[in-house]
């Protein structure tokens, strides 16, 4: 810290939010909780939540344990079953948000088209029209954000129905009916588990087969619940303990080879015995390494698979017609409903917002090929813009919420070195941005996402874009300033007219 200049003048800093998500809403927490309210939370859509506000498909459901999936200052007792459903995590959001006050700093159906760091401060525009100055940006966009549609011929001519898992229809009733869902990853999954015994007839139309780790939800009790509820010290052990359970053995497992490694390998083989027919578990048993794709979690999947209402098409598809899919081998499937479980542009992150720094450097050029970062939370070139997360974040069956809570802890820090007129200005250098993404290039070959196969831990170019060590690097890591990998214009910092 011996390199950040004496306090001057203070100023009290105006934060730009975008994004009234998960982490959009921990940093309105974290800039509260410090005295300072000058800050707005811009939100495109008309409830917070993110993720959670967007998908509300039959069976969603949280895949890391929701004592886990939760701010670690503000536990939840009331969560119905390990795996929360997706509703009470909405809930949750929406009661935070209401119990921090945050609502008088949303600004609902405000969307963020574009933003140019000039004179010292960002200048953003929205999508009507409107100017906003700030010190400070924080992207809290997310990446389970834009969803995929995949390029299938003939995908609009379908003449029933067609949506995918991230804008579901509620107003279909698929009682009965003879529907096709595409793709079997986490959202596939739960979807089918929850609606195979509802349709007459479900076609899974399978690209690759997935590794199902067995974790059976459970319900917790009304005692458990009355229990949790009356000590923040039982809640506070409980998160820890989820936190220990999945670094030490999941997280471990993803990031080297050992027995942790072998150990999920042989749980997931294990677990495919339970498909009874063998031609069946053939055509469902994956030719890569379990948790080289995101893994998936279910205890009713391969159940469901053996509905006998339920068909397994791992024919690829050649197009879509009016009356249903038909795949390469000629066959037409007939259908009434079609839904895209298709996954999300997680490389996307705050795009396709274009945003301009000082030397006219622009976003879209920093991010041609691939997104990157520095140390997942801040871009070279960008001054006083924190990325929450950011590319490189981890994000493999982990609570994204921790991984969140670091990155703005971090940001805090700097947010309080303006406010006191010790810094004007702060962004990532070239150098220490490329050694963070060449530490990152060698860590890679360890990790399971290197084993071969394809997923969207991969980017473009086919090397994966994920966080290379486990989950408590990462804390260690933004722990620490490194004041000397940044370019910080020092104060005094003479307080601007406020509009």
């Amino acid at each position: 810290m011996s390199s950040v200049p004496p306090a001057n003048d203070s100023v009290e800093p105006t934060v730009a939010i975008i994004g009234a998500g998960m982490s959009g809403l921990l940093m309105g927490i974290k800039l509260a909780e410090a005295g300072i309210d000058t800050f707005t939370i811009y939100e495109k859509a008309s409830r917070v939540g993110g993720t959670w506000r967007e998908n509300t498909y039959p069976g969603l459901a949280c895949d890391v344990p929701a004592r886990y999936y939760t701010y670690s200052f503000e536990p939840n007792p009331n969560w119905s079953e390990l795996f929360a459903p997706g509703s009470e995590i909405q809930d949750y959001f929406e009661r935070v948000t209401d119990d921090y006050g945050l609502r008088r700093h949303i600004r609902f159906g405000q969307e963020i088209e574009e933003g140019r760091f000039e004179d010292g401060r960002w200048h953003l525009r929205t999508a009507a029209g409107e100017q906003v100055v700030a010190d400070f940006v924080v992207a809290a966009t997310g990446f389970l954000h834009h969803p995929h549609v995949p390029d299938i011929a003939g995908l609009d001519t379908f003449d029933g129905p067609t949506f995918h898992t991230a804008r579901w229809d509620h107003d279909v009733d698929l009682d009965g009916k003879r529907a096709g869902i595409i793709g079997t990853g986490s959202s596939g999954v739960q979807v089918i588990s929850a609606i195979a015994e509802r349709v007459g007839h479900l076609s899974v139309f399978q690209r690759t087969p997935q590794w199902i780790l067995p974790f059976p939800n459970h319900r917790h009790s009304r005692l458990v619940r009355t229990l949790m509820g009356h000590s923040r010290g039982l809640n506070r052990f409980a998160w820890r303990a989820y936190r220990a359970g999945a670094e030490s053995f999941a997280g471990e497992a993803l990031v080297h080879p050992g027995w942790q490694r072998r150990v999920l390998s042989r749980i997931c083989r294990a677990h495919l015995r339970a498909v009874r027919d063998p031609e069946l578990r053939r055509r469902l048993t994956p030719d890569y390494e379990p948790a080289c794709k995101r893994l998936v979690l279910s205890g009713r999947f391969y159940q469901a698979m053996q509905h006998p209402n339920v068909e397994l098409v791992d024919t690829d598809i050649d197009h879509v017609g009016p009356a249903g899919v038909v795949t390469k081998d000629g066959r037409l499937h007939e259908l009434d409903v079609l839904v895209l479980a298709t996954g999300f542009r997680v490389h996307d992150f705050m795009r396709p917002i274009e945003l301009v720094g000082p030397s006219g450097n622009r976003l879209s050029e920093l991010w041609e090929g691939r997104a990157i970062s520095y140390r997942t939370v801040a871009l070279p070139g960008f001054p006083n813009l924190f990325t929450v997360p950011g590319p490189f974040s981890p994000l493999a069956n982990a609570s994204i919420i921790e991984v969140s809570e670091s990155q703005v802890a971090l940001a805090m820090r700097w947010i309080e070195l303006f406010r006191a007129g010790r810094v004007r200005s702060m962004a990532p250098t070239n150098e220490a941005t490329q050694i963070f993404l060449d530490e990152v290039e060698a860590a890679l070959p360890d990790t399971v996402w290197a084993t071969g196969c394809r997923s969207y831990y991969l980017g473009a170019d086919g090397r994966p874009e994920v966080w290379p060590w486990n989950a408590r690097r990462h804390r260690e890591m933004l722990s620490v300033l490194a004041v000397e990998d940044w370019e910080v214009e020092p104060g005094p910092v003479t307080a601007p007219q406020r509009a």
